[in-house]
């Protein structure tokens, strides 16, 4: 579409709101799990479709077509190549909704975000072809002046950037970074210097989704080819490979042809841009037609046109996976990552691929090289389309690859051993992901599972570190250390990468182990928001202040401070808290007439701190859904649908009680102690919200009126509607 056409002015409610349902919610991602039921390879077994340009046709028009699959999108975008000729190019639905513009998929642009990394690793690699880059050499090589802590023997190599095995403390894009000034140009390297990480894990130790790291791979490619790197790229790696309507800067041409984004509601989201310029970890511009020109390419060991683009050796390279939690659960190459987990099947080490998310945008490209087959989809709305699509699309032509793993027997590990895993994990990445892991009982083999994503479900024991969900049918394992570091990697909420297990926790002196609050208490100290020192004190029922709390809240989504300088009029300028006010405010959980007087350091009312909450959680979960939630007690009006919400998602602590006749006293006008939020911020890590909330839309749903006389079924052909079957959940909030 047309600039001229768009609203380019920037609200920053509509972006901040988009923004903060990636950052605070990954629930957007996690569609519901299913219980495993017989795989339709067995039921298909010998009727596998041949993938050519009919049955791709078909396929793509009949999935896009399933009401499932409409749920997800707005308009999509997607290329199937194979044998180095593209079977299917095709665009549904709309680029922009007002206009009624349709999606075309040789012009259309999409932000492909994180895809952008596969193509950052193409040019790493060519530059390793030609003996300029050396992937076991120290990064700082090749990038100079960047000050940051490394504790470890270990430097730092070009190899840990590309796999993501860094040990850097994360860095992921910030609100202040998306910004609609479009001729504001921002060095990588002076990005790199701003927010330059910590390494805080041992290089090559652990599996953490690292879009820092690719930024650093951009300044490499850079720094050691002498040309900007958006231009290196433009010349190098896209005019080569015709990929014509691909870039890293988005200037007017592609203001033009981008695709308008679009939240979950299906609303449309202003034109924006994010620091630095370019952007080499996620800020790629392509079209489906591009991105199979360079499937095709890669597919042909390099070669485009009977030109060598890369070389055969370069391209097998970035085939190979360089670390795995278990053979069935790869991480990374140079450049993809593994495929979403198969009831049964697991990753297959065959299939290499890459997601991408930013506001408005998620993508996924899938290739499997001993069939010479590639796939690209984009879309211009975050979402789980993609969970759906590759499993249906395997499943169709590729079953092998879905069949279950035949495992040898083994004798599950007794209760007593399995101890060892239990408790509270948090994702490297997104500390808001956290797992909590019980024992089974007295059974053998056994643990339990629960996270606010999913709730509980069992994990079965089928060899040494690794088990199987016995709801879906998916792999969970864990890497030990000797000292006693662990990892677990599982497959909904962030298979990009690895959740540590908690220290453990020591207590406090005034928290006795059979307080009410104290699984809570400890729980948060194991996940190291408390200092875990047993000679501290805790001081359960002193009252929290305002500042307390949206400082506690924010951290705990992982947020960091405003760099935004208060106005010097407010009362909270000088505060310790200021910057954490300061961004309560940009985000909306602050509001008043009185936008000078915060009262930092005034104990927060049970209410008032709700609300804060609820302005934001009201973001992914409807208000609606809450209104027959009976209250007992005093609540002021204003703060009824927050107490609502929280009452019926459990967002409280033991000290709220149930009537007898079902209406609840969440005592709001009365102060919140420590102890009171301590349960809170548990809940918020640990309540199964999403499928509480699931259920509630599924209870509202009007029932369908049973029909009179069933009607025949369709006899299956080659053009009958897709099987789209459960999604498999997963979170590749890729940037």
């Amino acid at each position: 579409m047309h600039l001229s056409k768009r609203k380019t002015r920037f609200r920053f409610t509509s972006l901040t709101g988009a923004f903060m349902a990636v950052v605070l919610s990954l629930s957007l991602w996690v569609p519901a799990v299913q219980a495993e039921t017989a795989t339709p390879v067995a039921a298909e077994q010998g009727k596998t479709k041949a993938l050519t340009t009919e049955s791709a046709t078909a396929f793509l028009d009949s999935f896009f077509d399933s009401p499932e699959a409409k749920a997800h999108y707005v308009g999509a975008s997607v290329v199937v190549v194979k044998d180095g000729k593209v079977l299917a190019e095709k665009g549904y639905g709309f680029s922009e909704v007002e206009s009624k513009t349709a999606i075309d998929p040789k012009n259309t642009a999409f932000r492909v975000a994180s895809v952008s990394k596969t193509f950052t690793s193409a040019a790493v690699m060519r530059l390793v072809e030609q003996g300029k880059v050396d992937l076991q050499a120290d990064f700082q090589t090749y990038v100079k002046g960047l000050e940051f802590d490394n504790p470890f023997d270990k430097p730092v190599t070009v190899e840990n950037l590309l796999t993501h095995t860094t040990g850097f403390e994360i860095r992921d894009p910030q609100q202040e970074d998306i910004h609609t000034d479009f001729d504001k140009y921002i060095a990588m390297e002076d990005y790199a210097q701003q927010h330059m990480p910590p390494v805080v894990r041992e290089p090559g130790s652990a599996y953490m989704y690292d879009n820092f790291s690719f930024l650093l791979l951009g300044m490499i490619v850079e720094n050691v080819s002498g040309e900007p790197f958006e231009s290196y790229m433009q010349q190098h790696i896209f005019k080569p490979l015709g990929m014509d309507n691909s870039s890293f800067m988005l200037d007017k041409k592609f203001q033009k042809q981008l695709a308008t984004g679009y939240d979950a509601a299906h609303n449309p989201l202003d034109l924006y841009t994010i620091s630095p310029t370019p952007m080499p970890q996620g800020g790629m511009l392509s079209t489906a037609e591009d991105i199979g020109k360079f499937m095709i390419a890669f597919l042909n060991d390099g070669v485009k046109d009977n030109k060598r683009i890369f070389k055969e050796s370069t391209v097998k390279s970035m085939e190979q996976y360089r670390s795995s939690i278990h053979p069935l659960l790869p991480n990374t190459t140079y450049g993809f990552e593994a495929a979403f987990q198969l009831p049964g099947a697991g990753s297959s080490p065959s299939i290499i691929t890459k997601g991408g998310d930013l506001t408005g945008f998620s993508s996924y490209l899938f290739l499997i090289p001993e069939q010479n087959t590639g796939v690209f989809l984009t879309y211009n709305q975050n979402g789980a389309l993609r969970n759906l699509f590759y499993p249906a699309f395997i499943q169709s032509f590729f079953p092998q690859y879905a069949e279950p793993v035949q495992f040898k027997d083994y004798t599950p590990q007794s209760a007593a051993e399995l101890q060892r895993f239990t408790g509270l994990y948090a994702d490297l990445r997104l500390s808001t992901i956290v797992s909590s892991l019980k024992g089974g009982g007295d059974k053998p083999g056994q643990l339990s599972i629960n996270d606010v994503f999913l709730g509980q479900r069992n994990l079965i024991q089928v060899e040494d570190n690794l088990f199987k969900d016995e709801l879906t049918g998916q792999f969970t394992a864990f890497k030990e250390y000797a000292d006693g570091t662990t990892y677990m990697k599982e497959p909904y909420l962030n298979p990009m990468g690895y959740e540590k297990k908690g220290q453990k926790p020591m207590g406090f002196q005034d928290v006795r182990e059979n307080s009410p609050y104290a699984e809570a208490i400890y729980a948060i100290q194991s996940l190291g928001y408390y200092e875990n020192d047993g000679n501290k004190s805790f001081q359960p029922k002193t009252g929290v202040t305002r500042a307390e709390f949206i400082e506690n809240t924010l951290k705990l989504s992982g947020l960091k401070p405003s760099k935004t300088t208060p106005p010097a009029d407010t009362d909270w300028a000088d505060h310790t808290a200021a910057g954490y006010i300061q961004l309560g405010y940009e985000l909306g959980m602050i509001t008043g007439t009185d936008e000078q007087q915060f009262k930092p350091d005034q104990v927060i009312i049970r209410q008032e701190a709700m609300v804060m909450m609820w302005r934001i959680m009201q973001l992914q979960y409807p208000s609606e859904l809450f209104n027959d939630v009976k209250l007992a007690g005093h609540t002021d009006a204003w703060a009824v649908p927050a107490i609502q919400m929280m009452a019926k998602l459990g967002i409280h602590g033991p000290e709220v009680k149930v009537m007898e006749d079902g209406s609840v006293d969440f005592l709001s006008r009365k102060p919140l102690i420590r102890q009171e939020e301590a349960a809170i911020m548990y809940a918020l890590l640990t309540q199964p919200t999403d499928q509480i909330v699931a259920e509630l839309m599924a209870a509202q749903q009007p029932q369908a009126e049973p029909a009179e006389e069933a009607e025949a079924p369709a006899e299956a052909s080659e053009t009958a509607p897709v099987p789209v079957p459960a999604p498999v959940p997963s979170v590749t909030s890729a940037q």
